[in-house]
């Protein structure tokens, strides 16, 4: 009886594997697709009109940056002191940064301390600049479950180009629960706290300068 050439079992080995592999892939991708995607947005409460002040300084709100494992969406969580992750299934319906950037243009609008508030565009003209960076908005699992967000501002004079204001505002908040609406609910809390008191450091800056 003559013996099979090791050749034979080398392919016979790979066969196998590729169809091994090939069902965990075909497996791993139904159960995905059976997943749905959950998506989140912030809920800022509701403003009184407040009409414009005539002989108040003009501002231009430009694009707020951030990171890039931030700004894809999924809902980001920090583990222990270096672990970053972030949920594929729960996901904001925008940006966290134009998050950050909507509510800071609803939220200077909502002061009545300006004759107006713009989202920069070729067309907009202001006084002055705001430019921000989101640098955290996460779910922070240690300890206890919180929530962290960070965010920094600059204010440019737009007749010289000069930064004439930069600060850096945070804030960690408990989270009450443990599900992910629960989550949700906090760093939108947490974010709108952090906006409010960026709008309320600009326009104390500017009345200085008024």
């Amino acid at each position: 009886m003559t013996s099979s050439s090791p050749l034979v079992h080398d392919a016979s080995r790979r066969a196998i594997l590729i169809a091994s592999l090939a069902t965990v892939c075909v497996l791993s991708a139904a159960c995905a697709a059976g997943r749905p995607v959950h998506y989140y947005t912030i809920d800022p409460p509701a403003l009184t009109t407040v009409a414009p002040k005539p002989n108040g300084p003009s501002l231009v709100v430009g694009r707020f940056t951030a990171p890039e494992t931030l700004e894809d969406g999924r809902i980001r969580y920090r583990s222990g002191s270096h672990e970053v992750g972030s949920y594929e299934y729960h996901r904001w319906t925008e940006p966290p940064g134009m998050l950050a950037r909507d509510l800071l243009i609803r939220t200077l609008r909502g002061s009545g301390n300006y004759c107006q508030v713009q989202e920069a565009s070729g067309t907009a003209s202001g006084d002055y600049l705001v430019r921000g960076r989101l640098l955290d908005f996460s779910e922070v699992d240690s300890p206890g479950i919180r929530i962290r967000v960070a965010l920094q501002l600059e204010l440019f004079d737009r007749k010289t180009g000069a930064l004439i204001w930069t600060r850096d505002y945070g804030r960690d908040e408990a989270v009450e629960g443990k599900t992910m609406k629960d989550v949700v609910a906090a760093m939108d809390h947490g974010l709108q706290q952090v906006v409010a008191e960026a709008a309320s450091g600009i326009g104390a800056f500017l009345s200085t300068r008024s």
